[in-house]
């Protein structure tokens, strides 16, 4: 949304069954000049690249963007493959297992910062529990509203090195609410055993905590 950079998107889901996610990384200095980030989401939506090789690319030019990590899926019906490539790591971009629960806020993958094992340890309660969609949604978008301060936290802290002490503390909540900063939207995406997918977003409106706007949508992913 920056101006001169505006475009892309930090989620999405294609009904081919592509999927990308990225996140900022913390740190204190940005170069203003960068590359704009949104569109490493946009453009792998929309390219014929798989999600490995669509990583390895991104990580040529990785020097070209301010910190970042990038998920990218291919939800398919006979294999599924999730990639991450995160710039401010490892040169090549690696393969998730099928099977687990992984953690990604704003500093690498699986970096154990408080907030992301307190969100990991409540997402795990909740999808080991036996709830109908509907269900699952709701309680998945309450740990995303999950407000307590995850403090202190030296991983984080240290990381954010620049940033004032009031702000790294509003940073450590997997909710964040700072003044005019903060949490403004959240998604859930569930894909079922039959390929069928329901996209959850609940966006904040007016720049009013008090007022949310949520909506679903449901389609069935093609080939």
């Amino acid at each position: 949304m920056e101006e001169g950079k505006e475009g892309g998107s930090w989620l999405g889901i294609s009904k081919r069954g592509k999927l990308a996610a990225l996140t900022n990384y913390l740190e204190g200095k940005v170069n203003p000049d960068a590359q704009g980030r949104g569109f490493l989401v946009s453009n792998y939506l929309t390219e014929n690249l798989d999600s490995y090789s669509y990583l390895r690319k991104v990580s040529a030019e990785g020097h070209l963007y301010n910190g970042f990590n990038l998920l990218a899926g291919e939800f398919k019906a006979n294999e599924d493959m999730i990639c991450y490539y995160g710039n401010k790591g490892s040169p090549e971009p690696i393969h998730l297992k099928q099977a687990g629960i992984y953690g990604l806020s704003n500093s690498l993958l699986e970096t154990p910062w408080r907030k992301l094992q307190h969100g990991k340890h409540l997402f795990t309660s909740v999808v080991s529990r036996t709830l109908p969609p509907e269900g699952l949604v709701q309680e998945l978008l309450h740990i995303l509203n999950n407000e307590e301060l995850n403090t202190p936290d030296p991983a984080q802290e240290s990381q954010g090195e620049g940033y004032s002490k009031p702000m790294l503390r509003a940073l450590s909540a997997v909710c964040v609410r700072a003044p005019r900063y903060g949490t403004r939207t959240n998604t859930v995406i569930l894909i079922d055993a039959a390929d069928n997918v329901t996209f959850t977003e609940r966006t904040m409106l007016n720049c009013d905590v008090t007022q949310w706007s949520t909506k679903s949508f449901h389609f069935k992913l093609q080939g």
